[in-house]
């Protein structure tokens, strides 16, 4: 408010003589000054003119700006009673003296007569000043956690906008994906129509083809078949003299041994081969090749240096940071990844091909596990884990963690969870032997978790990827 009033005081000053306009008057240029500020600045300058932009004036005695002037004293009356008010605030309403002493007690201001009142007898006093003083040091106190979380929204508020672009990154990436997906699916259809209408064009023409060769051998037949009894009928109109004479040669010349036309069986298209249960036995195609995998990563868990596939179905470890949203699935710590669906109950398993690597971690953990912080494999801490170190090593993480000796190292791992019964075990799918079982009880989501964490020295490279599994289509008839 002060500032507004200084302001609006520095736009109201002439400036000839600095101060708030007396009698304002207004020159052609637009520029106002004090009546008597203009008379001597000309009068020094011995030429009617402008003082701010040189301006020559034709006019010896300028109009009252009277805008200008009422604005003036509006503020001047303004200005008036704020300083009686404020004259009046720094004065005791009761006493009417000038205010120096400060209640504890009551939180006023007080006069020197006051503090002899009954109201204040007895009562913690401190000069005005001191008051002051400890109020804005309060102030200043109060201050710190405000700006502390001023910088704490700033900071987020940050993070909300990169994650508003991630968001926006995501749902590009995403659509180019689905698309592609879509155009592989929209290609496998086109090629398997153009296949099915080629085989539908190749029957057609073959059927087409004989039944013209038939057509025209019956054609022939026709004309043959015409011939004779057009020449029966001739031999009829002669004379019966001559008639008589040729009956027998005509009768032997025109004996019929041609056997009724019939059409074959299989002649027409066939109908049924084509579209019998078209859309089906097209599916039934298409399944040999897409791939289902039983599980899938979750993207928005996994830990800044881990790159997903597009798939989701495979995760490496690059080594190298990447700036990402810092949302509460994700780990930012632990060099990990879990799967996009939890499980509450029943049985479920899935394959992870872990090739030659030296290292990594594969197994089950809970919804609750720490996402931000170091962390422990255990079960008590919500994971259920058996890790590879140092190429053979193999480590089931229990409480104590278990030395597992493999007669040979498995190229893939399979894990199997059975939620109702609390196990969760590992088995090397080649010869399905056991690798090892961990055995509780579960509460809470459980996750397929996965870290193929690479070292500091960059070794340990490739992916660990959920293998896909064959579907197959059974068919029962109704009765």
């Amino acid at each position: 408010m002060a500032a507004a009033a200084s302001f609006l005081e520095e736009e109201l000053c002439c400036s000839v003589c600095s101060d708030i306009f007396k009698d304002p008057v207004l020159l052609k240029c637009s520029h106002s000054f004090c009546r008597v500020c203009l008379q001597k600045f000309w009068e020094q300058k011995n030429s009617r003119e402008c003082p701010l932009c040189r301006r020559k004036s034709s006019m010896d005695d300028p109009p009252v700006n009277l805008t200008l002037k009422n604005i003036v004293e509006s503020y001047l009356q303004q200005r008036s009673v704020r300083n009686v008010e404020e004259k009046s605030e720094s004065r005791c309403s009761l006493h009417g003296e000038k205010l120096l002493l400060f209640c504890v007690e009551d939180q006023e201001p007080i006069c020197l007569v006051c503090q002899t009142a009954r109201k204040h007898k007895d009562h913690q006093l401190c000069p005005l000043e001191e008051a002051v003083e400890d109020k804005k040091e309060d102030l200043r106190a109060s201050l710190i956690p405000l700006k502390e979380k001023l910088e704490k929204f700033s900071k987020v508020k940050q993070e909300f906008e990169e994650t508003a672009k991630h968001i926006k990154s995501q749902s590009q990436h995403t659509e180019k994906r689905i698309k592609k997906e879509f155009e592989e699916l929209h290609q496998f259809l086109r090629e398997e129509e153009e296949a099915r209408l080629a085989i539908l064009r190749v029957e057609e023409m073959e059927k087409s083809e004989k039944m013209k060769e038939k057509i025209e051998n019956i054609s022939k037949q026709v004309s043959t078949l015409t011939e004779k009894i057009r020449d029966i009928e001739k031999a009829m109109g002669a004379e019966d003299i001559s008639f008589l004479k040729t009956i027998s040669d005509t009768k032997e010349k025109n004996q019929c041994s041609l056997q009724d036309p019939e059409l074959e069986s299989g002649a027409l298209i066939d109908v049924a081969k084509h579209l019998g249960s078209l859309k089906f036995r097209v599916w039934e195609k298409m399944m040999e090749t897409v791939q289902y995998t039983p599980v899938t990563l979750d993207p928005n868990t996994a830990a800044p240096q881990l790159s997903v596939s597009d798939d989701l179905i495979s995760v490496r470890d690059t080594g190298v940071i990447q700036q990402l949203p810092n949302n509460p699935e994700r780990f930012s710590v632990c060099v990990c990844v879990l799967g996009n669906k939890g499980f509450i109950s029943g049985k479920h398993s899935w394959e992870v091909e872990v090739g030659d690597k030296p290292e990594w971690d594969v197994g089950v953990a809970a919804e609750f596990v720490s996402r931000k912080g170091e962390i422990t494999y255990k079960p008590e801490n919500g994971f259920w884990v058996v890790a590879l170190r140092k190429g053979d090593v193999y480590t089931a993480c229990d409480s104590p963690s278990t030395c597992l000796r493999l007669k040979t190292k498995p190229q893939r791992t399979r894990v199997q969870l059975d939620y109702d019964r609390g196990q969760v075990s590992f088995f090397n799918p080649t010869d399905m032997s056991l690798i090892h079982t961990f055995k509780g009880t579960f509460t809470g989501r459980l996750f397929p978790y996965f870290s193929p964490h690479v070292n500091n020295d960059g070794s340990n490279p490739g992916s660990l990827k959920i293998c896909p599994v064959k579907v197959s289509v059974t068919v029962t008839s109704s009765q």
